[in-house]
């Protein structure tokens, strides 16, 4: 895993996406340099707080979505990505189906493998690592963030699959910053 420059290049690639008129960053403490600092180049006026509520978040982003907004939504330890799993595998994953190809959300997930090192190891409940199987409960990409020179690629990658109707979830790996 390559640690180099994994925070600056997470800040580059979430800047880049927040040029996007239509992009919308979606989540909680996000005003207060939560989402690991991320978004410090973010105007304010870009940025949705909510509740620590991820099926709430998920949800949102989803209507948000088929108003012609680009919703990336953080949620901050992939533990926590399972309160969203109503929300993720059965509205944002199944809607285009299930409504005949009427609605289709896509919204970016960024999701984050707390830290077994540094600066405190966060505990069995706030560092595990559900990537292998949300990859075989939806049919968007789940893109793991191994290496500093992943980023940018996924990154842009999800913004082009948005913009095609494809939703995403990115999972970046906190003892990598």
């Amino acid at each position: 895993m390559s640690i180099e420059g994994y925070k600056d290049i997470l800040i580059e690639a979430n800047t880049k996406l927040g040029k996007n008129k239509n992009i919308i960053f979606i989540g909680y403490g996000l005003k207060k340099g939560r989402a690991l600092g991320t978004l410090k180049n973010i105007d304010e006026s870009k940025i949705i707080e909510t509740p620590v509520a991820e099926n709430l978040m998920v949800g949102l982003a989803i209507g948000l979505s088929l108003k012609e907004y680009c919703p990336v939504v953080f949620i901050e330890r992939m533990d926590f990505i399972l309160n969203a799993m109503d929300a993720l595998i059965n509205h944002l994953d199944k809607m285009k189906d299930i409504s005949k190809g009427e609605f289709n959300p896509a919204v970016i997930i960024r999701c984050v493998v707390g830290n077994y090192k540094k600066p405190l190891y966060t505990g069995i409940t706030h560092t595990q690592d559900f990537s292998k199987e949300i990859k075989r409960l939806v049919s968007f990409p789940v893109i793991r963030l191994k290496a500093a020179e992943d980023i940018l690629k996924a990154y842009i990658k999800a913004e082009r699959l948005q913009k095609n109707g494809i939703s995403s979830i990115l999972i970046e790996y906190k003892d990598l910053i």
